[in-house]
């Protein structure tokens, strides 16, 4: 739930005043309430009897998961009883619950759906068919009890159109293997169909694993030797920024003690899927790279937080943490996983730090920088899964190694989630500066059957939209700014000639309007307003302009600041699509 809803055709629209009245009123009509013993009773059976020094508050969106997950929503008895259990006020527990997709607030008197099918609108699976598969549903025979909902991107762009059905993904998914898979999740007794093949502890422990790690805890290797090896080879930041990686140790390093780490598997940028691969195939790569960065900054505890989309891969990591804590390389930080729970915004930093210390996760204004006022307040070391998963081979095998990878004056490798009207979608491993088209044609097997190149998004939603006449600028930081774009987390989306650059766009803009945090109004207000006028046969350029100048100036965070840059796209790229 938040101030935006979407609308069953899949326009977006801001809340009414009357339905904002009707929250506020719901949660005053709560704050007064006294729990009932039999909720106080459900509560303490799910989140564990109250520790001496009482639950933790930043555990309260973990609280939250436990109910949902085990009553299909948050009532509000439940609500109350959590709230009293936590002392905690209940509009702080209320406005929390509200703020995620994931998380639905019930009356007590409502029936909750038996299971939740979320079908995925992200701009890979429209093109791989997600509206004939709404459709499809919408009018087959579906288990009692069974929602449908349109949803975000859900990071399995790969294998459109994907659905969730519950916890379990289904790819490449038909109506009838939804159908299918929801009929096993209602079972008494679900079938476990996750069968993911990935590198588990022990083998990864005997090909060489967290010798590393090992060495620098024993003082055979010094963090020093460490931060060269990542500054010569020039790795930077893989989640979107793209700040140099050693200077990010560095910097926290020299904050006092104690100092926290988070690591970043939120990925919710559509296009985007690569940490969700490399998580699944070989999770203790970037552990391992976390423990190196941990012993180089002096990092005492760390926080791993994956989007609550990626279910089999959270507890396929869940399982690897509790082997690499029973037979530790070395002494270990503190490591806890948490689960987000359907909020894009939490991929940016400082919302996701807001998120890991339980509140809403909104964007914080800086400076102060995270790396000095983080987490809990505490100098925080921030990096999403590729960026660790590079360090242990970059030290091993050389800088030169890594940055001999490069083309067209680039440095490095880099992994290329790529989707779209390809023959062969998938996560490319390729060298840092590859051309969209040498991308295409090299590791993707050329265009899928019937498709022209048209058009590609070199960064996702955020990234902005390029002509097939621009395919052939290297890929990589600083070489897209001149035209327009970045390359973000190098989501690359393809476009063939039967698709319009003008329908990507107005996708990527409901999608933002639908995952602003509300926080900002050049955003919350921005966003909308755009997709609305964006919807017209002919754009009132001028107006969008206003609008994207403001989103790009006043907004908080990257969210609304980059909202702008497929708008700007279409208008000097493809403006006989709008004219």
């Amino acid at each position: 739930m938040s101030a935006l809803s979407r609308l069953p055709d899949g326009a977006v629209a801001l809340a009414t005043p009357d339905e904002l009245r009707e929250r506020i009123r719901r949660s005053a009509h709560l704050k007064g309430r006294q729990p009932a013993q039999a909720a106080l009773n459900e509560v303490r059976e799910l989140i564990g009897a109250r520790p001496a020094g009482g639950h933790r508050r930043d555990l309260l969106i973990e609280h939250l998961h436990r109910l949902q997950d085990h009553w299909q929503g948050l009532f509000e008895r439940h609500l109350v009883a959590l709230a009293a259990e936590m002392n905690l006020p209940m509009a702080e527990v209320f406005e929390v619950a509200s703020f995620y997709h994931h998380f639905d607030i019930l009356r007590d008197g409502d029936i909750a759906p038996s299971l939740t099918v979320r079908v995925c609108d992200g701009l890979s699976c429209e093109l791989g068919g997600a509206q004939s598969l709404l459709a499809g549903l919408g009018a087959a025979q579906l288990p009692a009890g069974v929602r449908v909902l349109s949803a975000p991107c859900v990071g399995r762009c790969e294998h459109a159109p994907a659905a969730l059905v519950g916890q379990h993904a289904v790819t490449r998914a038909t109506a009838e293997a939804v159908i299918s898979q929801a009929n096993r999740a209602l079972a008494p007794v679900p079938h476990d169909l996750s069968a993911i093949d990935f590198i588990a502890y022990d083998e990864y422990r005997a090909v060489g694993g967290y010798l590393l790690a090992a060495a620098l805890a024993r003082g055979e290797t010094s963090p020093e030797t460490v931060l060269q090896a990542l500054d010569d080879a020039g790795l930077r930041g893989m989640g979107g920024a793209g700040f140099a990686a050693a200077r990010k140790w560095r910097i926290v390093r020299e904050q006092p003690a104690p100092r926290l780490m988070a690591v970043n598997i939120d990925e919710g940028e559509p296009g985007t899927f690569k940490d969700r691969t490399w998580l699944e195939r070989d999770p203790h790569r970037f552990l391992e790279g976390a423990l190196v960065a941990a012993q180089v900054c002096g990092i005492g505890e760390i926080y791993i937080y994956v989007r609550d989309e990626y279910h089999e891969a959270r507890r396929l990591l869940q399982a690897e943490l509790e082997a690499l804590q029973a037979d530790p390389p070395c002494a270990l930080p503190r490591i806890e996983l948490r689960r987000g729970a359907g909020a894009y915004i939490c991929g940016e930093e400082s919302a996701m730090i807001e998120s890991i210390e339980g509140k809403r996760g909104e964007p914080r204004l800086r400076p102060p920088y995270i790396a000095e006022t983080g987490l809990f307040g505490r100098p925080t070391l921030e990096h999403n899964l590729e960026t660790l998963h590079w360090v242990r081979d970059i030290v091993e095998k050389g800088a030169a190694w890594y940055a001999g990878h490069g083309r067209n004056g680039r440095r490095g490798l880099r992994a290329f989630s790529v989707s779209g009207r390809v023959r062969h979608p998938g996560v490319k491993l390729a060298p840092a500066g590859i051309t969209a088209r040498e991308l295409i044609e090299g590791y993707c097997g050329g265009m899928a059957e019937g498709h022209e190149l048209y058009a590609y998004l070199p960064g996702g939603a955020s990234g902005g939209i390029l002509p097939a006449s621009l395919a052939d600028v290297p890929l990589d930081f600083d070489t897209l700014q001149p035209y327009g774009c970045f390359i973000g987390s190098a989501a690359v989306i393809v476009l063939g000639h039967r698709d319009r650059a003008r329908d990507a766009a107005l996708n990527m803009m409901r999608f933002f309007a639908h995952e602003s945090c509300g926080q900002c109004t050049p955003c919350r207000v921005g966003t909308d307003k755009a997709a609305r006028l964006m919807e017209a046969p002919v754009w009132d350029n001028a107006t969008l302009e206003d609008l994207n100048q403001v989103m790009a100036d006043a907004s908080i965070c990257g969210l609304g600041q980059a909202a702008p840059n497929p708008v700007r796209c279409v208008q000097r790229y493809f403006a006989h699509e709008v004219a």
